[in-house]
């Protein structure tokens, strides 16, 4: 068995030319991008995994990964090295030396996403690329009565667009806030499944726009069945913000 150093990496990437944390073919990833990036600095084949695959297009202020090397590297060096290469859309905030026991996934025991939406009758050129436009009124107090509804642990199978063995999560809260005409969704949570957060957050839309009503969400529950929710979201609004 041989040591290996294991790091961990908090970073922010902006999603939009992307397509999404995870290496795959035919499109560019993040994950990919700080790879090869590192095997440059470490002349070493490397992978490194984060707490969660975000979706293409989707954005990170708070992304944690963890990664092994096969030499010791002085954290806040590898961290300049990396920012002075990598392309300006991806930062990386911190790297620390973690114990052999931290996993960015399994160690996660809470995550909050933001969802922005911009209510403007003409979309804010300077934060288009990361709010949904939707100019429509909206009832925030029927949204609150839904995101009442959604919080705690349920079965999100009709919240997901996998079919997902075991789809119980727990969503500690859902806060709203008004801010430069824009509306921001928190949604924190033990973990979330694949598009759920933007079903979640086109579902609580169609309630502020009295598509349908609070309590419909829970009918939702009890039948794992994805027509009985709200549409999914466009990516470029949504921004994992911590881990």
């Amino acid at each position: 068995y041989v040591f290996m150093p294991r790091y961990k990496v908090t970073l922010s990437y902006d999603g939009s030319n992307y397509g999404g944390w995870q290496k795959q073919m035919n499109t560019h990833s993040i994950q990919e991008e700080i790879e090869s990036t590192l095997e440059r600095i470490v002349k070493e084949p490397v992978s490194i995994h984060a707490s969660g695959r975000t979706d293409a297009g989707v954005h990170a202020k708070g992304q944690v990964a963890h990664v092994f090397l096969k030499t010791n590297e002085d954290p806040e060096l590898l961290r300049q090295e990396l920012n002075r290469m990598l392309p300006e859309d991806i930062r990386i905030c911190r790297v620390e030396s973690v114990s052999q026991s931290f996993h960015s996934r399994y160690s996660a025991v809470s995550k909050v996403y933001e969802y922005r939406i911009d209510q403007r009758s003409r979309a804010d050129v300077f934060t288009r690329k990361y709010c949904y436009h939707r100019p429509v009124h909206l009832d925030l107090d029927r949204m609150r009565q839904a995101a009442d509804h959604l919080t705690g642990t349920h079965d999100f199978g009709s919240f997901t667009d996998n079919k997902e063995a075991d789809s119980v999560r727990t969503i500690f809260s859902i806060d709203m806030k008004e801010e430069n005409e824009k509306l921001v969704l928190a949604f924190c949570g033990d973990g979330f499944l694949y598009h759920m957060v933007r079903i979640l957050a086109g579902t609580l839309l169609e309630v502020g726009e009295g598509i349908r009503t609070p309590e419909s969400v829970l009918e939702a529950f009890h039948h794992r069945d994805r027509s009985l929710t709200g549409f999914l979201a466009p990516a470029h609004g949504l921004c994992l913000r911590e881990v």
